[in-house]
C-alpha cells in the first residue's frame, strides 16, 4: 500500500481473528535525516512493502492519522523544549541542539504526526473500534525526555500516549510500557521515574547507547518499584531474554494490574541489525508479543498499542514487524480473561 495514497476505511477482519489497527502517514517520510543515516524513510517503506507482499495489510483496520496538539505534547514535554525544537527545525537546523537528533524542514510535521498517530490508535483501542493496534511511525521516541531530544528522537511517542490515555480515558489508571528495543529507553524511564501509575520495563543490550538502564535503576520516591530494567550483554541467547518477560514481568503485572499495555517495539534487537548485537528472531518477537497480549488480556481487557521504535536492517525490520502483526491478530486466552463477562468484573482484584 502506498502511504501517499492510502485510504483509511475501516476493514472488518475474519470473525476468528482480532481487529488489529494500523496507522501511519506519508508526512513521516519527509523527516530527512541525511544520506546514509540508519533512521531513514526507507524503514517505513520497507514495512509497507513487506506487509503488502505478505497480504497482511488487507486484514488490518486502517486508522486515520493526525498531528498531535501542543497541549498533548505538554503532557510529557516541557514548553521551552517544544518551542526550541520547533524553532530550530523551522530555521533549518540539521541537528537539535539538545543532543544528536538529525532533523530537516519536514521533521516538525513528522514528529507531531508520529505522536498524533499513537494517540489515535489509543482512542481506537479504548473505544473498542479495534482490539489492538500497531503504529508505524517515525521519528522514534523512547530516548526523548521531557526537555531533551536525542538518539533519533524528537518527542516521546509512547510516553505521551501513556499520559494521554490516563488523561483522556477514565478506564485507564495504570499503564505498562514495555520496551524491547536493543537500546535502553532513557527518555521514557526519566519521564515516569517517580510515577507509580506507569510501569516501565526495558530489556536492552548493556553496556550500549545511551549507557543507562542498570538493574539498580528501579524508580524514585513514590515510583520506586515501577521501573524494571533487564540489561543483557551482547549475544545473549534469546531464551534468556524471553524468560524475563515470561516469568518476572508476568508476576510483576499480577501485582501492578495495568489498564493498558503499550509496547515500544524496537526491532533493532533482531539478529543482524547494524546498531545492536542481540540475536532475537521473528519467532522470538511472536513469543514476546503473545506474552504481552496475555498480560493485556488478563488485566486490561486486551487493550494493547504497539509503537515502532528502532530497527535498521530493512529486511529484518520488515520481517519482524510482519511476524509481530500476525501475532497481534490471533486471540489469546488466560485464566483471568476467561472469567471476564461472567459477573461483569474484569477478572482481576484491584
Amino acid at each position: 500500500m502506498d502511504l501517499k495514497n492510502a485510504q483509511y476505511a475501516e476493514h472488518v477482519p475474519a470473525s476468528n481473528g482480532l481487529r488489529t489497527g494500523w496507522v501511519s502517514d506519508a508526512s513521516m517520510l519527509t523527516h530527512d535525516t541525511g544520506y546514509g543515516h540508519p533512521e531513514s524513510s526507507a524503514r517505513l517503506a520497507a514495512i509497507e512493502e513487506r506487509l503488502r507482499a505478505g497480504k497482511v495489510l488487507p486484514g488490518l483496520v486502517r486508522l486515520p492519522p493526525r498531528a498531535a496538539e501542543r497541549e498533548e505534547l505538554l503532557l510529557c514535554h516541557h514548553e521551552d523544549y517544544i518551542d526550541l525544537a520547533r524553532t530550530e527545525i523551522e530555521q533549518g537546523a540539521h541537528t537539535l541542539s539538545t543532543g544528536d537528533t538529525a532533523v530537516s524542514h519536514g521533521s516538525w510535521r513528522a514528529a507531531n504526526m508520529a505522536v498524533g498517530c499513537v494517540l489515535n490508535a489509543i482512542d481506537a483501542v479504548m473505544q473498542e473500534r479495534v482490539d489492538n493496534a500497531f503504529c508505524s511511525v517515525r521519528p522514534p521516541g523512547h530516548h526523548a525526555s521531557a526537555g531533551r531530544g536525542m538518539g533519533f528522537c524528537v518527542f516521546n511517542n509512547a510516553a505521551v500516549g501513556a499520559r494521554y490515555a490516563q488523561e483522556r480515558h477514565t478506564q485507564v489508571s495504570r499503564v505498562l510500557i514495555v520496551d524491547w528495543d536493543v537500546h535502553h529507553g532513557n527518555g521514557t524511564q526519566d519521564i515516569f521515574y517517580d510515577d507509580p501509575t506507569v510501569f516501565y520495563m526495558s530489556s536492552h543490550q548493556y553496556p550500549w547507547y545511551p549507557g543507562t538502564g542498570t538493574h539498580l535503576e528501579t524508580g524514585h520516591g513514590s515510583g520506586i518499584g515501577t521501573t524494571f530494567n533487564a540489561p543483557f550483554p551482547a549475544h545473549t541467547p534469546p531464551a534468556e531474554i524471553v524468560a524475563v518477560y515470561e516469568n518476572e514481568l508476568v508476576k510483576r503485572m499480577d501485582r501492578f494490574h495495568p489498564d493498558l499495555v503499550i509496547i515500544s517495539a524496537g526491532f533493532d534487537s533482531r539478529v543482524g541489525d547494524p546498531l545492536g548485537h542481540f540475536l532475537l528472531e521473528d519467532d522470538d518477537f511472536v513469543t514476546l508479543t503473545r506474552i504481552l497480549m496475555g498480560i493485556a488480556a488478563r488485566h486490561a481487557n486486551g487493550r494493547l498499542v504497539s509503537v515502532l521504535e528502532g530497527g535498521y536492517h530493512l529486511n529484518g525490520l520488515a520481517s519482524a514487524v510482519e511476524a509481530h502483526l500476525r501475532a497481534l491478530q490471533v486471540p489469546v486466552t488466560t485464566a483471568a480473561s476467561s472469567e471476564e463477562g461472567k459477573d461483569g468484573s474484569s477478572g482481576t482484584e484491584r
